[in-house]
């Protein structure tokens, strides 16, 4: 499913790579919504399923043109550098502005899926009692998930490699947030935050050529985490893949209608208005993460106050955020048309 893409084509994909990162930051969103509204679904999960045992072979052969054509190497170098890109810039912005407006934040998130169900949804035209089954089923499901206890927080490698093929769902599953999973899990903050911050100091020390940390066990347990769980993320996404590129050959109007439903249920988890629920200890004393910030269980969610001037502001991020998806979506159509 190679295209031939020209530049304007190459920095759009970019720019999707990107928007695919910070959904994927933020729990709730899902980064594989970004790729189905912007239309590069399918060959995203095409592209992943070349990783296979023939693109091993050409990998240990020297064969790296080969390789690179042959697992649609532009289209998913492209789209990685983006979500590189994002990690460490606009995901840092989304982290100030959840900490600071984060009542706007969720409630433009909130209205970006509401588009994008809207988008997805007109244009699927097989709608039956099957799909509509299907796509009930995927309504539950999401539902289901946003409602779920979180577990206690578990460094054990083996639980960190399934924590991994678990996370990356996000990204190939629109719908379902990596991150929210993560903390059903346990494990958001050892993953993404205490992890990445070794990670962040490690680098920093071997850039002023700093071996110290190499003294540091609890700087080196949280660097083999990482690696675990980057390693649990590579075979998820591979292995994922193959599982739905097999459906979508087979079952392509199911998956579609699970999908829709998906999504639809997923409205549950970034419900704006809601509070956050702490982690405390036996003692009842709240838990902190690495940087001093107090570690998030879960969310209580409420019905907004409509005679306050704060829930007409979060309506309208609402209405911005629908806007924001199908105006996207529109320009993205006139493109291809034109």
């Amino acid at each position: 499913m190679q295209q031939t893409r020209t530049f304007t084509d190459k920095i759009l994909l970019v720019l999707k790579g990107l928007a695919m990162g910070a959904a994927n930051k933020v729990p709730g969103v899902s980064g594989g919504v970004v790729a189905f509204v912007a239309g590069f679904y399918e060959e995203f999960i095409y592209s992943l399923q070349k990783v296979n045992i023939k693109a091993f072979k050409l990998l240990i052969s020297g064969r790296f043109r080969s390789l690179y054509q042959y697992v649609n190497g532009k289209f998913l170098g492209l789209l990685i550098l983006g979500m590189l890109i994002s990690y460490f810039s606009v995901s840092k912005a989304l982290d100030y502005l959840i900490i600071h407006y984060e009542l706007y934040v969720w409630s433009a998130f909130f209205g970006m899926i509401i588009g994008s169900i809207y988008y997805i949804s007109k244009d699927f035209d097989e709608w039956d009692r099957n799909s509509i089954l299907f796509a009930i089923f995927g309504i539950i499901g999401g539902i289901a998930i946003s409602f779920l206890e979180p577990a206690r927080e578990n460094d054990n490698l083996w639980f960190v490699f399934v924590c991994g093929m678990i996370s990356v769902s996000g990204m190939t599953l629109p719908g379902l947030s990596g991150s929210f999973i993560l903390i059903l899990l346990g494990n958001y903050v050892l993953l993404l935050v205490d992890s990445v911050n070794a990670l962040y100091d490690t680098m920093a020390e071997l850039i002023m050529l700093d071996f110290s940390f190499t003294g540091d066990p609890e700087r080196i347990r949280m660097l083999q985490v990482l690696a675990v769980f980057a390693l649990g993320s590579l075979a998820g996404l591979v292995s994922l893949s193959h599982l739905l590129g097999y459906v979508l050959k087979t079952r392509k109007k199911e998956t579609f209608a699970v999908i829709i439903g998906f999504i639809t249920g997923s409205l549950g988890v970034v419900w704006p208005w809601k509070e956050k629920v702490f982690k405390v200890n036996e003692l009842g004393e709240t838990l902190i993460d690495r940087e001093g910030n107090r570690i998030i269980d879960n969310y209580d969610r409420y019905w907004p106050a409509f005679h306050t001037a704060e829930t007409w502001l979060a309506i309208f991020f609402i209405v911005v955020g629908i806007f924001i998806v199908l105006g996207l979506a529109w320009y993205e159509n006139r493109n291809s048309t034109s």
